[in-house]
């Protein structure tokens, strides 16, 4: 049950516990096609293996379990023209996301540090999801002219209040008090107690499912600052569009509501609008595999139509000059019913068949 060393994905069973180990450390695990595949392969080989009980999904280094996905690859496709190879990875990825939360054998992931986009679509789905006080989790996805994808609408959409609306237009990051009250993650065990959690789990000490194991070495966290501003949260972000959102930050007597104005309007305009529109809906479809399933024509709407996604693409990861120049530059510039025409757009090639 190894793959070959030169892996970026290490596979290996340890007693009855299947173990992957995102291994690609010098980019904070971020993860590619191959890995998507690798990982959906050892879930096809562990199904019903009867050796096998449950599965440790974690990102080697010290610095996250997954900082997302190659989006620079995404980019290269996109300026080539080549939207097939594009959309066959969010395919794959979008079907690895909803296999994660309906694999009968329970899945624990180790959320250690930074996990964000992607990393977010492995671990938020999980059965048993730890964050430590290294921990920071967020979807980022406007910051380049995105929208939040890999079931990230749906958790989003089922944040507390309007928390799931703030988390999406601002990109803004979580630590582990914050994940857990928003719903992203299950228990806080600090990072030098991971081992130990992992040598329970193989050995299967009493008592003996992956909750119980974890609550034994998982602890209170502080209390969320987000649980402490959903008071000006709550208010602004009930706004019925974007701009209404900002008037309304800006009327708020909190300095980081004033603060988070500011960021937004620095945001892709088109992004922010679509996002907005793609939460609230999330929040009336019947399950994830819906909400992929419209993150998934999302996406091809924005690959397709969208020259926010490449240029937002470039301005934080290629030349990382930080000053995307948005079209349309501003929020009154977008043409009315984006929205709704982004979110009735038809993939080319259905998620589902």
């Amino acid at each position: 049950m190894s793959e070959p060393a030169a892996s970026p994905l290490l596979v290996r069973a340890e007693g009855s516990v299947g173990r992957i180990t995102l291994d690609r450390p010098e980019a904070i695990n971020a993860v590619d096609h191959g890995m998507i595949r690798g990982i959906a392969d050892a879930l096809d080989r562990w199904e019903h293996h009867p050796d096998i009980r449950l599965v440790l999904l974690d990102g080697a280094g010290d610095r996250g379990f997954c900082a997302g996905g190659d989006v620079r690859t995404l980019r290269e496709q996109i300026l080539a023209g080549d939207a097939e190879a594009a959309m066959g990875f969010f395919r794959d990825e979008y079907a690895l996301n909803a296999r994660i939360a309906a694999y009968p054998k329970q899945i624990v992931v180790f959320a250690d540090g930074v996990t964000m986009g992607g990393g977010i679509g492995l671990a938020g789905h999980a059965s048993v999801r730890i964050v430590t006080e290294r921990s920071r989790l967020a979807m980022p996805e406007t910051r380049i002219g995105f929208t939040p994808d890999v079931g990230g609408s749906w958790l989003l959409a089922h944040a507390p209040g309007r928390i799931g609306e703030y988390l999406a237009l601002t990109g803004r990051t979580m630590d582990a008090a914050d994940a857990i009250y928003a719903g992203f993650a299950d228990h806080l065990v600090p990072a030098d107690r991971l081992d130990d959690v992992r040598h329970a789990l193989v050995t299967r000490a009493d008592p003996d499912t992956p909750t119980e194991i974890t609550m034994l070495f998982d602890e209170t966290p502080e209390p969320s600052r987000l649980a402490s501003a959903r008071g000006w949260i709550d208010d602004a972000f009930a706004a019925e569009t974007v701009a209404d959102v900002i008037v309304r930050l800006r009327a708020r007597p909190e300095a980081d509501a004033r603060a988070t104005a500011d960021e937004l309007e620095t945001q892709a305009p088109t992004a922010l609008i679509v996002t907005l529109a793609a939460v609230r809906s999330a929040r009336g479809v019947p399950g994830l595999r819906a909400a992929l399933a419209q993150e998934y024509a999302l996406v091809e709407w924005f690959g397709r139509t969208q020259p926010d996604l490449v240029e937002g693409i470039r301005a934080q990861l290629v030349d990382k000059d930080r000053s995307p120049r948005w079209r349309p530059a501003t929020l009154a510039e977008v043409p009315a019913g984006t929205a709704a025409q982004a979110l009735s757009s038809a993939p080319t090639v259905p998620l589902w068949s």
